[in-house]
This record gives structure tokens, C-alpha cells and sequence, in this order.
């Protein structure tokens, strides 16, 4: 019975064909966890294409539990930040399974101008995980000190990704 079971399994995990980037057109949503220095959260993105290997899309996340510097407390803009973002979708230029993608990427948040670098796999047409680390390449303010660093620092996310 445990043959039959795993035989059925495989058979149907080899019949998918989901995408993890499908060009023009494609609607990306995820949502995750966001883990930085300090604090941890959540973090909700929307991703659009514009073509056979490139989208933008949006970001926003806020830390749920942060280390309160002087015992002060943050506050919600301490505690939040959005981004906007452009991708180069490149599963398909490194011959990846369509069920994968690897997007590097640029974005402008509200608190920084940074790089990104995600991968996606898809388990189904409509369901995957994806992770992604980013750094801050310019900070508007050269002086951050306390709940600056927040959101403006290196931040590693994982979570669902869901084709819309």
C-alpha cells in the first residue's frame, strides 16, 4: 500500500506543469516572513510582468517583534516600510524548470535604494515557496541611529508564493 501511495505521488507531482514566471502578464503575490537584525515580521509583495523577462511589483512589510534600543518603543513607522520594485525574471535564461525562477532585482523604499535576489518554485499551477535576501545599496540618511536600522539593513524572507 505505502508503493502504491509514494507510485501515485510521484506520478502526480511529474504531472504538473506550474510556472514560476510565465512573462507578460503574470501576477505574482507572496507573503512571508521578513528576518533582520532586531526584528522579525511580515512581509506582503505583488509582482506584475512586462515581458518575457522582466516585472515590477510592490512591497510592504512590517516588524512584529523588534529589540527596543534605550527601552524606548517603536512606533508604527519605525515598525513599517514599502517599496516599489523592478525584477529581471531569469529562470528561463539559465534553462531552470519552468517551475523555478531567479529574480535579481532593484528597489526604491522609503527608506533606502536596494538590491534584491529571490528564487521561486512552484508546486502547482497556483502555490509555492519562494525566498529572497536584500540589501540597502544607498541610505537616504548617511547617520541612521536606533529604529533607522530597521527595514534599512540586510533582510532575508521566505514564505508562500501564490500565481494570480
Amino acid at each position: 500500500m505505502k508503493k502504491t501511495i509514494t507510485l501515485v505521488a510521484i506520478i502526480m507531482v511529474s504531472c504538473v506543469n506550474a510556472q514560476a514566471y510565465k512573462g507578460k502578464g503574470d501576477i505574482k503575490a507572496q507573503v512571508g516572513l521578513n528576518m533582520q537584525d532586531g526584528g522579525t515580521g511580515i512581509n506582503f509583495s505583488a509582482d506584475f510582468g512586462l515581458g518575457e523577462n522582466m516585472s515590477y511589483g510592490f512591497v510592504a512589510s512590517y516588524l512584529l517583534s523588534v529589540k527596543e534600543p534605550n527601552g524606548t518603543s517603536a512606533d508604527f513607522s519605525d515598525r513599517a516600510d514599502a517599496k516599489v520594485r523592478f525584477n529581471a525574471n531569469l529562470g528561463s535564461v539559465f534553462k531552470l524548470d519552468k517551475a523555478m525562477d531567479i529574480y535579481p532585482g532593484l528597489n526604491l523604499g522609503l527608506r533606502n535604494f536596494g538590491a534584491h535576489l529571490g528564487f521561486r518554485y512552484f508546486f502547482s499551477e497556483g502555490f509555492g515557496l519562494y525566498t529572497e535576501a536584500g540589501i540597502p545599496i544607498a541610505r537616504y540618511d548617511r547617520n541612521i541611529q536606533g529604529f533607522d536600522e530597521y527595514n534599512n539593513q540586510f533582510v532575508f524572507q521566505i514564505g508562500a508564493s501564490f500565481n494570480l
